[in-house]
C-alpha cells in the first residue's frame, strides 16, 4: 500500500511516466509492474492487494478500477498496529541501508534519537549500524528505486523501533504525508 501511495503522489506531481512514455516497461500500477518495482512475485502482489482490499487498507478506484490505499486506515494500521504484527528487534552490527531516523531524509529531525544507527542489511550498503529485518527481504532494493517509498518505510521503522518520543514524531510525519495535513 505504501508503494501505491508513493505512485499516487508521483502521479499527482506529474513526475510519474505514463505507460505511453515507457515502451517495453510495465504499467506501474499493474501487478507485474508493482512486483518488478518491489522485487516480489506477481502472486505475492496479488495476494497482498486482495488482503488489503478485504481488510479495508485498500479500496477499488471507481474511475480506473485499480486498488488504491485507504490512507486513513493505512495510517491507523501503521501507527497503532504494525509494530505488533511486524515487531523489530535490532540485531548485530552490519553494513546496510540506513532506516528509521538514520535514513537520509530523516536525519536531523530528532535532536537525540540515541547513538544507535539502524540499517537494513544489504551487501551494497555503505553504512554500518545495528541490523533490522525489513518488512520484506527486497525492501533495500525497492527503497533505492523510489525515494518516497524509502521515506515511508524509514518512518515505519522509526515507529517499529523507536521509543515513545521517536515513535510519536514518526507517527506525526507519516500522518502528514499520508493524510496530507
Amino acid at each position: 500500500m505504501l508503494k501505491l501511495a508513493s505512485l499516487q503522489e508521483q502521479e499527482d506531481l506529474g513526475v510519474l511516466e505514463s505507460p505511453d512514455e515507457m515502451p517495453g516497461r510495465e504499467e506501474p500500477y499493474s501487478v507485474r509492474g508493482l512486483g518488478a518495482s518491489l522485487g516480489i512475485s506477481k502472486t505475492e502482489v496479488s495476494a497482498s492487494l486482495n488482503r488489503s482490499l478485504a481488510s479495508g487498507l485498500a479500496v477499488r478506484d471507481r474511475e480506473r478500477g485499480r486498488a488504491k490505499p485507504s490512507r486513513r486506515s493505512l495510517c491507523d494500521f501503521i501507527i497503532h498496529g504494525l509494530k505488533f504484527v511486524f515487531p523489530a528487534r535490532p540485531g548485530a552490527p552490519q553494513r546496510g541501508v540506513p532506516t528509521g531516523f538514520a535514513a537520509p531524509m530523516l536525519q536531523g529531525r530528532l535532536v537525540s534519537a540515541g547513538d544507535d544507527i539502524y540499517v537494513w542489511p544489504d551487501a551494497k550498503g555503505r553504512t554500518r549500524g545495528l541490523s533490522v529485518e525489513p518488512l520484506f527481504r527486497s525492501v533495500p532494493q525497492a527503497a533505492g528505486q523510489d525515494e518516497r517509498l524509502y521515506e515511508y518505510l524509514a518512518l515505519v521503522d522509526a515507529i517499529r523501533l523507536g521509543r515513545q518520543r521517536e515513535a510519536h514524531l514518526a507517527a506525526d510525519l507519516i500522518r502528514k504525508r499520508l493524510l496530507k495535513r
